[in-house]
């Protein structure tokens, strides 16, 4: 007898609601099939993703406060935004806690360049970053996913986890903002000229053509440089990374 896809969103629901961890559509296919075992004919990966379509669209709805979403690698119920305040009041530590600006950078660059290697990351820092590594590291947001066996003394590699995934209400480090979009609405200094050399070297009717012609071609974001193809490279600049810096 096959079974009528309607049958099976009750029990989609219950398992993605008591799940403590994301399910994938294929775990969700396991366990549903596991459950109705006793039936000849199985569920198919199509009714569970159709399943899954219909469950999203009817929590889409303004009648309920939450939603299941695919974050963190699988399906999961996440509160609405709206409601984010309401509900940080039962975990404030857990949510307003932040990382620091060194946490924040050593993360960013190796959610955009992983796998990366530690001294890749400090060669686009250009300080040490043994300890914002380490904090990432405790709270769960990047692991060590293997070593480079080309480079010499094979160094750990690094990748984002699923926990910063579900952090950051993303499914694949593919759903990554890009850097460009990130910084299409911040203002961008056009002139590397100082007032004195632009004065003395320019009139008021050659601004907009001294403005194209000393754009720089690299947009430089704290302690890295983000290049015009959105790429995060290397740069000179030096500063203080350690355990004054609390995560």
């Amino acid at each position: 007898m096959a079974i009528d896809i309607s049958a099976i969103i009750p029990h989609i629901e219950v398992l993605i609601f008591a799940s403590d961890k994301p399910l994938t559509s294929m775990e969700i296919l396991e366990l549903i099939n596991n459950a109705f075992g006793f039936l000849e004919d199985r569920v198919t990966i199509e009714q569970t993703e159709a399943a899954l379509e219909g469950i999203k669209e009817k929590y889409n709805s303004e009648f309920y406060p939450f939603e299941v979403k695919e974050s963190g690698g699988g399906f999961q119920f996440l509160t609405k935004h709206t409601y984010h305040k309401t509900v940080i009041q039962l975990n404030g530590d857990k949510f307003l806690k932040k990382l620091s600006t060194a946490a924040m950078e050593t993360l960013a660059i190796i959610a955009y360049k992983q796998p990366i290697t530690k001294g890749e990351i400090e060669l686009i820092r250009g300080v040490n970053s043994d300890y914002s590594i380490q904090k990432l590291l405790e709270k769960e947001l990047i692991l060590i996913s293997g070593r480079n066996e080309s480079l010499p003394g094979h160094p750990l590699i690094y990748n984002t986890s699923k926990n910063f995934m579900d952090y950051f209400g993303i499914n694949t480090a593919s759903d990554l903002p890009k850097i460009r979009e990130v910084l299409a609405e911040q203002v961008i200094q056009p002139s590397l000229m100082s007032e004195m050399d632009f004065k003395s070297n320019t009139g008021e009717e050659e601004l907009a053509d001294t403005i194209e012609e000393e754009m720089p071609e690299t947009i430089e974001h704290s302690d890295f440089i983000i290049n015009a193809d959105g790429e995060i490279t290397n740069t000179d600049e030096e500063s203080e990374d350690g355990p004054q810096e609390p995560a």
